[in-house]
């Protein structure tokens, strides 16, 4: 169920929420300030690749990621947690796109704080 339900995820969306956050991730890596977020979003993209079988471990961040962390929802996180969760709502629509929608939600609940998380 996990193959297929990440092929589906990748044609109907996966491959381009993955795409947008590797070009964030690659512009946060421009400054030696936002390198922290360009790792935490290359792993994100990695994570909405194939999303399905995969966990969100949250821990609990300090100093400097605490710090990038409000800014991050500030000036970004908030954007993005809204398009996964219009995405979502999107998908809810339908009884076959439910799980769909649901793992867009997931997405959104941890894309606003990113640092301090560890996807597995």
């Amino acid at each position: 169920m996990k193959l297929l339900g990440n092929l589906i995820w990748l044609i109907f969306g996966g491959l381009l929420w993955s795409l947008a956050l590797t070009i964030m991730g690659v512009l946060c890596c421009v400054t030696i300030i936002g390198i922290p977020m360009g790792v935490q979003l290359f792993k994100m993209a990695g994570f909405v690749l194939l999303p399905f079988g995969k966990t969100v471990t949250p821990s609990k961040p300090s100093g400097l990621k605490l710090v990038l962390n409000v800014i991050w929802a500030i000036f970004f996180g908030w954007e993005i947690a809204l398009g996964f969760l219009a995405t979502g709502l999107v998908y809810c629509i339908t009884i076959i796109g439910i799980p769909f929608g649901i793992q867009y939600f997931k997405l959104a609940s941890f894309v606003i704080l990113p640092l301090g998380q560890d996807f597995r």
